[in-house]
């Protein structure tokens, strides 16, 4: 009985394989040409649903229904399951058939930084100031710029220190950030970098470009050619030499990188490596920093990991607000599979779509595999079982950036460097009221007092520090009195913080810290996933009861525990730290 039921099953499979059309709505001619000749020849492969929708969604500034079923009809998907992606990301926008598609997106970051800095006067003035029918301007959370607040994206074209007048400028010329040329001799990556980095070690922080020919000149890629032919000894000394220096995921989760790559490469293979480049935590903007500057240091940090651990296929997944980030990158990569020293890995480079919870290891191997940025529940570690069900690395793109270096300078050279008997160095991106905001490389431990003081100029405008976020959004925030605890990992926690991913935003006197932790718990209500009910209903509730003239201590505390106890991920854990640490140490501001 039980294998009739099986073959039974198996038949009915087939017959589902073979079908050729939908049930539901069928899409016109017209638009199936039009989908097929903006996607290309196919086959099309379910994991690049995303892909799909961003040329789609680029194309036609919002996605059309009648698009999304003729994608749907080319992928054989269900409509429902199409829809369910593109709805779950904030940078696709399904349109209804009469609605009007030439219209440009402005997103206005409401972020803290850019709050600070007067992001609530570009909401308010842009749309008199364009008028309708030319543009939707919409607030959206940190867009990674946080150095050159107030910020502006219209369409994929960034506008620092924006003004309304800025803004109305960029949409009446036309301009956006530009393509790649077709002849590559012409790219000019200064078309796309954004910020120097600032700091005091090593003496070349703040180089200029860096592309292919350079960086080999200066010795680039032969330690990845050393180690593509290394034998296993040889590979088991790098991860040790890694493990020696200390380095930790400098992402947020600081899972020590040596440890990382010797549990990868115990797993049966093939096994795959993921790279974190969606850096979407408020505050940060380091790795978009060192990717316009130097973006070989990292392809070869990945690239020596891959050959040491053993991996087959690269992912690189890149956040959205990252265009030129992107150009560059899908650039160097080109250029550099065109005159390899060695035989590559796979590397695809995937785009995200919005979504702050894609931060999430699995749930960015969620959204890789073209669905629902969802974080999976644990076991099975991604390590065992990650990216297609195959084991594997996720790294954080600056950890991979330092790989290099501490390789061939020895774990020594790295774990020199600290303060208040720390190790290492850290990529401070640092904003809020200091006069010289930016990323800040230091010695691991240095305090917010000296960073402020030695590395950022001071605070802005002679105001007086009164509170800063030691770690984004869900580090937490602390009071001025606590302005020389050595900032790493593990010294935060008891105080209620920590460190994450070396997001400083700092407060001066006029500001309140119970604002900040508003902005924060608005931005986790809007960024959680919905999965789970402690975070999808807690995150909201919290956000109302913070905006009442005084805070119902009892009930948020129950909120708070119920957050972190109970969520999936790390974003429902963590959504509770801002606002215990104003009842800590702002208890004056929310009585």
């Amino acid at each position: 009985m039980t294998e009739q039921v099986l073959a039974s099953a198996e038949s009915m499979r087939a017959l589902i394989r073979k079908k050729t059309q939908l049930k539901g709505r069928q899409a016109s001619g017209d638009m199936l040409a039009a989908v097929d000749s903006l996607l290309g020849p196919g086959p099309y492969p379910r994991d690049q649903l995303i892909e799909y929708l961003h040329v789609l969604n680029d194309h036609y500034r919002g996605l059309p229904k009648p698009a999304l079923t003729a994608l749907a009809q080319r992928l054989n998907l269900p409509m429902a399951e199409v829809y369910e992606v593109a709805t779950f990301y904030h940078h696709f926008e399904v349109i209804a058939d009469d609605d009007q598609r030439d219209k440009v997106t402005i997103r206005v970051c409401d972020g803290l930084s850019c709050s600070l800095a007067g992001a609530q006067n570009l909401l308010t003035r842009l749309p008199t100031l364009l008028g309708e029918p030319s543009a939707r301007v919409v607030p959206v959370p940190c867009v990674g710029r946080c150095e050159q607040a107030p910020v502006a994206v219209v369409h994929h074209n960034p506008v620092g220190y924006a003004t309304p007048e800025r803004v109305a400028d960029v949409l009446a010329s036309g301009q956006l950030l530009p393509r790649l040329p077709d002849d590559a001799g012409d790219f000019d990556p200064y078309l796309y970098v954004e910020a120097p980095v600032t700091g005091s070690a090593p003496s070349d922080s703040a180089p200029p470009y860096v592309g292919l020919a350079a960086y080999q000149a200066a010795g680039g890629y032969a330690l990845l050619h050393e180690l593509s032919v290394a034998d296993a000894v040889k590979k088991q000394q790098a991860i040790d030499v890694m493990s020696a220096a200390g380095l930790r995921g400098l992402g947020g989760a600081g899972f020590p990188t040596g440890r990382k790559w010797g549990i990868v490469r115990d797993q049966p293979g093939p096994r795959l490596l993921a790279v974190n480049i969606d850096e979407g935590e408020p505050g940060t903007f380091k790795d978009r920093t060192y990717l316009e500057r130097d973006p070989h240091r990292f392809i070869e940090g990945m690239l020596v990991a891959a050959a040491v651990v053993g991996v087959d296929a690269c992912y690189i997944y890149l956040r959205d607000e990252y265009h030129g980030c992107r150009a560059i990158l899908a650039h160097e990569l080109a250029q550099l599979q065109a005159n390899s020293p060695v035989a590559l890995p796979h590397i695809e480079l995937r785009r995200g779509a919005g979504a702050y919870i894609c931060g999430e290891e699995s749930a960015m191997l969620e959204s890789i595999e073209g669905k629902r940025g969802e974080p999976r529940m644990r076991p099975p570690y991604i390590a065992e079982v990650g990216l297609f069900g195959r084991p594997t690395l996720a790294h954080n793109f600056e950890t991979l950036y330092w790989v290099r270096d501490i390789l061939t300078r020895g774990a020594n050279w790295f774990s020199g460097f600290g303060l208040a008997g720390r190790t290492g160095l850290r990529s401070f991106s640092v904003s809020g009221r200091v006069r010289a905001p930016g990323v800040k490389l230091a010695p691991a431990g240095i305090s917010l007092r000296a960073l402020v003081d030695d590395y950022c100029g001071g605070m802005a405008d002679d105001l007086t520090l009164y509170g800063y976020l030691p770690g984004g959004a869900s580090g937490g925030i602390l009071p001025a009195r606590l302005a020389d605890v050595p900032l790493d990992f593990d010294t935060l926690q008891p105080h209620g913080c920590f460190i994450g991913s070396a997001a400083i935003i700092v407060l001066g006197h006029q500001d309140k810290a119970r604002d900040a932790a508003l902005n924060m718990m608005r931005f986790f209500a809007h960024e959680s996933c919905g999965q789970c009910t402690p975070c999808r209903l807690g995150t909201h509730k919290a956000a109302q009861l913070m905006a009442q003239p005084s805070w119902d201590g009892e009930v948020l505390a129950d909120l708070a525990q119920v957050m972190a106890d109970a969520s999936i991920c790390g974003l429902g854990q963590a959504a509770p730290n801002p606002l215990r640490c104003v009842q800590t140490y702002f208890p004056d501001e929310v009585r």
